[in-house]
């Protein structure tokens, strides 16, 4: 049975710190990576005994990267604070270490959209590597929407996470006016101009985003002005 490591990157979490860390409670290791944070999220996770260690903000990729070097175990599972390892994802991930088939394993994120789980609009398996042999892999250095490169086999968990996306549509144009601007993509008004509407009709029509009624609406009415602040900054 290999030993597992589950490290979160933190700041200001003190909201979600707490059913993110009892969900990885099954792990031999939680390590929070701290980077600054003025409420209680260190205390409450010490409290909960996981290790908790400082590091100033370096970007999201070298943040996730350090934490994962300082892990104890090369099994480790990357999970934010905001995301849930729910009962029948622990006990595949249990199963999966006691003989890993593969070096790294994506993981779905069913998504939680203002107070709504979502599976239209394109967001739902929304696969990415989360558990993984560290000696195999690492996250790509890109200023956002970083993923795990793994160099070896990857395969597909069965079991997906709890992601709590965005409570309100204030703080989901806050978050995405914010990753627009961490985009590196140049300046283009063209783009700008006409990529938003195929957007909104991908993410509402084909991606069957009017199913989820209000929420559906908005999320590809928001994705369609994230894509204009992207091309347009």
């Amino acid at each position: 049975m290999h030993k597992l490591s589950v490290v979160i990157i933190t700041k200001n979490e003190q909201e979600f710190i707490v059913e993110a860390i009892k969900s990885a409670t099954f792990a031999d290791e939680i390590l929070v990576l701290d980077s600054g944070s003025i409420d209680k999220t260190c205390e409450i996770a010490e409290s909960l005994t996981a290790k908790v260690l400082h590091q100033d903000w370096l970007g999201f990729a070298r943040q996730k990267n350090l934490a994962i070097e300082l892990a104890n175990n090369n099994w480790v599972f990357v999970l934010d604070a905001d995301e849930r390892i729910t009962p029948k994802l622990q006990a595949e991930i249990t199963s999966i270490l006691e003989s890993p088939e593969a070096d790294g394993y994506q993981v779905a994120r069913l998504n939680n959209f203002f107070g709504k789980t979502i599976k239209t609009c394109g967001l739902y398996p929304d696969y990415s590597v989360r558990l993984f042999d560290k000696t195999k892999g690492a996250f790509n250095d890109v200023a956002v929407h970083e993923s795990v490169q793994v160099d070896g086999k990857v395969s597909k968990l069965k079991q997906p996470m709890i992601h709590l996306a965005y409570k309100s549509v204030d703080e989901f144009i806050t978050k995405q006016n914010y990753y627009s601007t961490l985009n590196p993509r140049k300046k283009n008004t063209l783009k700008a101009l006409l990529n938003p509407g195929w957007t909104f009709f991908k993410l509402y029509v084909l991606k069957l985003g009017f199913v989820d009624g209000w929420q559906g609406f908005v999320i590809a009415k928001l994705y369609a002005q994230y894509t204009f602040w992207k091309y347009i900054k």
